[in-house]
Parts: structure tokens; C-alpha cells; sequence
């Protein structure tokens, strides 16, 4: 463990050793330094392991009671864990007095817990009765800019959206898994006839229903009523609540697809009065977190690829409706990594951080 390095609030990072943790890390070291000791955590397997945090070596020490030693009021504990390791220790560290900013499930639908996307409704972090801030899902983060700009100018009324998602969503054990059947399918002939990839692939399809490599699988989560899955609902429920439309219909397809990293959506929002998509994209281009790329005759337009490693989600394709004067279309796409996860959780604890400087 480091000496503090300013007199800033003190900041926890468990999950440190994760794929958003390694992310997370490379952002704390770009970013204004408003941080005084940061603390690295994780599970005791990691423990141990020696980790650069703005170029100084930090030890990461295991996830117990210990581990909050000296935590409290005007310090923050960022997790990024699983929802049952957020469940299990977020109590323990608001007891202390200190903030838990989480990015897992867990505390997503607690409404006494704020759900908080900066850009959108970042005046939602001071009002924190269980002393936690929740981040929402992945894919949720990737358009949520987009909509919370058009919203403001339009009223959103309607909205049904498709997810393309990246396998590193999964963590490391998505990224991993599809490169070896990356590797296994590379060179060959294989996905011209039925079942050649899966035969190919054989079991090794790790987190997903089915292999991804030359192939989409359209499902991610678990089997809930009606044939939903469980992550379909929570974009929903999700977006919902980040706008403040809590009966706002909306439709969601999540589709996983051979990405490593940037998940991609197309959009079709319905809103209260007519939209012009030329003001739409100067809304578009004006709104923070976004860039617009918009110039189909030229071959412009965002891709994962062209989002992988940057902060903003990307936005194009921008259309009005052809059936409907008050509906708009378009594809926007995000690093998942990074704005879906480490980049919006450190700036919600920025947000915090700042009540207390």
C-alpha cells in the first residue's frame, strides 16, 4: 500500500484485477488527480499482485473487513465485482461512513440507491440514502447519452432498440473464449453448412448460449416469464429509471456478436412531437459523451471497432422515421469497458469526490 499522494478523499477500487479494472486503472491515470490514497482489492487468489496507479506500483491486497481500515466519511469504494460480492460488502463499507459506487446488478432496482449516468442525470448522485450509488448495465451506458439529449428536446414516448454485444462484456473469459474459436475457425471453410461451427467449436462456448465466432447468438442473461431474458428487462427497467420515465414502453432484443470489445445498438425512439433529423443531429453533436459520425455517402458512420478505446458513445445513421414523422433511427455504439463500466463509475465518483473538496 502506497503513501497518500494529496489530501483528497481516499478511493477503493475492488475488482481491481478484473477486465474493468484494468481499464479503470489506465483511466485514473489520464484523468484530473483529485484522489489522495487509492487502495487496490481483490479477491485473495489476486492479492498480492503488484499493479501501476498513475505510475506508482501498488500493492493489491485481499478483500476483507481489514481491507477498509481507515475508510469513512468523504472516501469512496468503488466495486466492480459480481452482485453478490457487491450485496455482501457494500454494508460494510457505508457503515464506516465512506460511499459505495457500484457497477454491478445488485443495487440497480434499490430505489433508495440512484442509478446515474453523468451526462444524464449525474444531480441524482447527492441524493444517496443507503450511501450508494448504482451504475447501470453495459449496454444501457452506450445509448443512454444519445437518448437523454433527444429526450430533453423531443419528449421520448416510445422506444425499441436491438444490442450487438461485445464478448468482453462476459470479462475476460468472454474475450478469451472467443478468440480460441476465433482461432479454431480462422482459415477455413467452415460456416457454410449447418452445424460445421458448432462441430468445430465443440463445448468450448464459455459464458455464451451458443459459439461466436462466424455467428450471432441472440440471447443474453437468463430465461425470464415470456420468453425474456433477464438482461433484456434490466436495459429496460434501466433506461426507465436514468430518464425518469418509469412507464416508458420499450422493446429490447440483446444480441451477442463476435466483438471483442464495443457494444453497438440501433435505435428507434419515438417522441411526443415531430422530429426534424437534421436538428436532431446538431442535438446529437452538441450532447456530452457523444460524437456524431454521420456521412453515409462518404462511408462514415461509428463502428465498435472505431469505439473500442475511447470514451464517447458514437452516433450515426441518423434518420427520420419513414412510416412516422415523430420517430427517429439511428446506431450508436461504446467502448464497454470504458463508458459502459470504468470511465462512468470513476466519473460518478468524481461527482462525489467534489462534495467534499
Amino acid at each position: 500500500m502506497t503513501a497518500p499522494r494529496s489530501s483528497g478523499p481516499a478511493l477503493a477500487v475492488v475488482g481491481a484485477t478484473g477486465a474493468v479494472g484494468s481499464v479503470l486503472l489506465q483511466i485514473l491515470s489520464q484523468r484530473a488527480d483529485v484522489w489522495g490514497d487509492i487502495r487496490l482489492i481483490a479477491s485473495p487468489r489476486s492479492a498480492g499482485r503488484v499493479l501501476a496507479v498513475r505510475g506508482e506500483e501498488t500493492e493489491v491486497i485481499a478483500l476483507t473487513e481489514d481491507a477498509f481500515d481507515g475508510f469513512g466519511k468523504g472516501d469512496i469504494v468503488l466495486f466492480l465485482t459480481p452482485a453478490e460480492v457487491s450485496a455482501r460488502w457494500a454494508p460494510v463499507v457505508t457503515a464506516r461512513g465512506a460511499v459505495v459506487v457500484d457497477q454491478s446488478a445488485a443495487f440497480r432496482e434499490d430505489p433508495e440507491v440512484p442509478l446515474v449516468v453523468p451526462e444524464v442525470n449525474g444531480h441524482a448522485v447527492r441524493i444517496r440514502p443507503r450511501g450508494i450509488v448504482a451504475g447501470p448495465d453495459c449496454v444501457t451506458a452506450a445509448m443512454i447519452a444519445t437518448l437523454g439529449a433527444l429526450h430533453a428536446e423531443y419528449g421520448l414516448a416510445d422506444l425499441a432498440v436491438s444490442s450487438y454485444q461485445a464478448a468482453s462484456a462476459a470479462g475476460r473469459a468472454g474475450s478469451e473464449v472467443l478468440r480460441r474459436q476465433l482461432s479454431l475457425v480462422a482459415g477455413s471453410t467452415l460456416g457454410e453448412q449447418t452445424g460445421d461451427v458448432r462441430r468445430a467449436v465443440g463445448e468450448d462456448t464459455g459464458p455464451f448460449a451458443a459459439p461466436l465466432a462466424l455467428n450471432v447468438v441472440p440471447w443474453s442473461g437468463e430465461l425470464r416469464e415470456g420468453g425474456w431474458s433477464s438482461h433484456e428487462l434490466a436495459v429496460r427497467a434501466e433506461t426507465r429509471r436514468i430518464l425518469g420515465l418509469e412507464s416508458l414502453p420499450i422493446a429490447v432484443t440483446c444480441v451477442q456478436v463476435p466483438v471483442v470489445t464495443g457494444h453497438s445498438l440501433t435505435v428507434r425512439a419515438r417522441f411526443e412531437r415531430e422530429v426534424d433529423a437534421g436538428h436532431a443531429r446538431e442535438i446529437l453533436e452538441a450532447a456530452p459523451g457523444v460524437v456524431l459520425v454521420d456521412d453515409p455517402e462518404a462511408g462514415e458512420f461509428p463502428t465498435p471497432a472505431d469505439a473500442a478505446g475511447t470514451d464517447p458513445a458514437w452516433v450515426g445513421r441518423v434518420r427520420g422515421s419513414l412510416d412516422d414523422s415523430r420517430s427517429l433511427e439511428f446506431f450508436v455504439c461504446a467502448d464497454n469497458l470504458r463508458k459502459g463500466a470504468a470511465l462512468n463509475a470513476t466519473q460518478i465518483s468524481e461527482l462525489i469526490a467534489g462534495e467534499f473538496a
